[in-house]
C-alpha cells in the first residue's frame, strides 16, 4: 500500500510539474523590432508591386498580422520611444520633442521593462535609446538587464565605435551595459548580432525573455558598406546608401528571426515591427502613396509599416482598424493577463481583439499629434483634422482621401470645429513641454 501511494504521489508530482512548465512555457517570449525613419513604402509588402526587397520583414509579414493604419506617436524618433516604453501619450509627461530626450525618459514613468522584468521576463536593450545621457536614465538603471548600443543624440555614425576622448560626446560612445566601449563593424550588423546572441543565451532558460531592438537605421548618417551600395542603381546615389542601409537592416531581422527558430522559441514568440515615425526626407525614403515626409503631421509623417506576429495564437491576416505606438505595451499585458498599474492613465489600448476579430468598438475613440513646434493632428473615425506647420487648418476624410489631397474644412466647418475644441480639452490634459522649463 506504500508502494502504492508514493507512485501515486510521484505521478501527482509529475503531472503538476509538467503542467506548470506548459504554463510558463505559455509566456511568450517578446520581441520589438523598431526601424528609424523608413519610409512607409519602404518595405516590400507594403506595395504591389514592391519598390525594395526586404526579404526578411516582408517574412515576418506573412506570418503576422499587417496593420494597414499604424501610426508612430511622433513625427520625430524620441518621443515615439518614449511613447513606446510608456504606454501612454508622452506628452502626459511634458515629452513633445526629440531635444527632450537630453533631459531624459522621467524617472517616475513606469517603462515596460520594469513590467516585464517584475514578471520574471530576462530584459535586454540593442540599439539607440535616445531617452537620456546620464547614469539615472540609462536603460539598465529603467528595467533592462543588458545593454548593447548608444545614449544619444538621434544619430551615430555607423563605421566609427571607437570611444571619443571628448566628454561632451560620451553620449556617442557604444556601452555594454554601463560600460563605455570601444568596437568595430558596421553598427546594424552589431545589432543584430547582440540581440541574436541574447536571444540564444536566454531562450532555454526557465525564464521568458523581452528583446527591444531599436535599430538607428535607416537614419543619417547615410553610410553603408560600399559592397551593397554596388548593388543598387536608382539614379539617385543617396537612395542607393539608403537602400544598402535597409538591405543590412533586413538581415538584421533575418538573423535574429532566425535565432528564434534555432532556438524553438519562433512560434511562441510575440513580436511587433515598426517604423518610429514616417521616412524623413534627408534620407531619401519614399511614402508613398502618402503625403510628407517625418516632422510634419501629414500621414508621410505619421503612418508606418507595422506588424504584429505571433504563430502560436494569431493567423496571418490584415487589419485596417487604426493603431498606434502606445498601444503595445498595453497588448503586451494583455496577453500576459498583467494588470497595468492603477495610479496613472494608460492611452495605449489592448489591441488584440482587433487581431483575433472580436473588435465589437474602435480601440481608439480618436488619436492625436502633438510635438509642440505649431503642428497638431487628431483623427476621430475617419476624419483628421490638423494644423500644418505653415498654420493651415486643414480637414480631410481618410476614407475617401488617405493621401490628404482635399481639404474639406469649408465644406465641413462644423465637424473641423468639434475636432479642434476635442484637441484642445486633450492638450490642455498634457503635461507642459519639458522645454518650457528652459525658457
Amino acid at each position: 500500500m506504500n508502494t502504492i501511494k508514493i507512485i501515486l504521489a510521484s505521478t501527482v508530482s509529475l503531472i503538476a510539474g509538467c503542467t506548470a512548465n506548459s504554463q510558463e512555457k505559455e509566456r511568450p517570449n517578446i520581441l520589438i523590432i523598431l526601424a528609424d525613419d523608413q519610409g512607409n513604402a519602404d518595405a516590400g509588402y507594403q506595395r504591389s508591386p514592391a519598390i525594395v526587397s526586404t526579404p526578411s520583414i516582408d517574412a515576418l509579414s506573412r506570418d503576422g498580422v499587417i496593420f494597414t493604419n499604424g501610426y508612430a506617436s511622433a513625427y520625430v524618433c524620441a518621443p515615439t520611444r518614449a511613447g513606446l516604453l510608456s504606454g501612454r501619450y508622452q506628452q502626459r509627461f511634458g515629452f513633445y520633442e526629440a531635444s527632450d530626450s537630453r533631459e531624459g525618459f522621467p524617472l517616475d514613468e513606469i517603462t515596460l521593462a520594469n513590467i516585464l522584468k517584475e514578471e520574471g521576463y530576462q530584459t535586454g536593450v540593442f540599439g539607440k535609446w535616445h531617452l537620456g545621457l546620464t547614469a539615472e536614465y540609462h536603460p539598465c538603471n529603467r528595467g533592462f538587464d543588458e545593454f548593447y548600443g548608444f545614449l544619444g543624440h538621434g544619430a551615430h555614425d555607423y563605421f566609427d565605435l571607437s570611444m571619443t576622448e571628448n566628454g561632451d560626446d560620451s553620449h556617442q560612445h557604444i556601452y555594454r551595459n554601463l560600460t563605455p566601449i570601444s568596437d568595430t563593424g558596421y553598427l546594424t550588423d552589431n545589432l543584430a548580432r547582440e540581440a541574436s546572441a541574447f536571444i540564444k543565451a536566454k531562450a532555454n532558460q526557465k525564464n521568458p525573455f523581452f528583446v527591444y531592438l531599436p535599430f538607428n537605421a535607416v537614419h543619417s548618417p547615410m553610410q553603408a558598406p560600399e559592397a551593397d551600395i554596388k548593388k543598387f542603381d536608382s539614379g539617385d546615389p543617396k537612395r542607393d546608401i539608403y537602400l544598402a542601409m535597409l538591405h543590412r537592416m533586413d538581415q538584421g531581422i533575418g538573423q535574429v528571426i532566425q535565432a528564434l527558430k534555432d532556438e524553438g522559441v519562433y512560434e511562441n514568440t510575440l513580436i511587433f515591427y515598426f517604423s518610429d515615425n514616417g521616412g524623413a526626407k534627408n534620407n531619401s525614403s519614399v511614402n508613398l502613396p502618402f503625403r510628407e515626409y517625418k516632422h510634419t503631421v501629414y500621414e508621410g509623417g505619421l503612418r508606418v509599416p507595422f506588424i504584429v506576429s505571433w504563430p502560436d495564437r494569431f493567423s496571418p491576416s490584415s487589419c485596417d482598424e487604426p493603431v498606434i505606438s502606445i498601444d503595445i505595451l498595453p497588448t503586451i499585458c494583455a496577453a500576459l493577463k498583467i494588470d497595468l498599474p492603477d495610479d496613472r492613465i494608460y492611452d495605449g489600448r489592448n489591441i488584440l481583439p482587433a487581431i483575433e476579430s472580436e473588435l465589437e468598438s474602435p480601440i481608439h475613440e480618436r488619436l492625436f499629434f502633438d510635438g509642440n513646434d505649431k503642428a497638431w493632428a487628431i483623427r476621430e473615425g475617419e476624419w483628421k483634422l490638423l494644423l500644418s506647420r505653415q498654420g493651415n487648418l486643414e480637414l480631410y476624410n481618410l476614407n475617401d482621401d488617405p493621401y490628404e489631397q482635399n481639404n474639406l474644412i469649408e465644406i465641413n466647418p462644423e465637424i473641423a470645429a468639434d475636432l479642434n475644441k476635442k484637441f484642445t480639452v486633450w492638450r490642455d490634459e498634457m503635461k507642459p513641454p519639458m522645454g518650457d522649463k528652459k525658457k
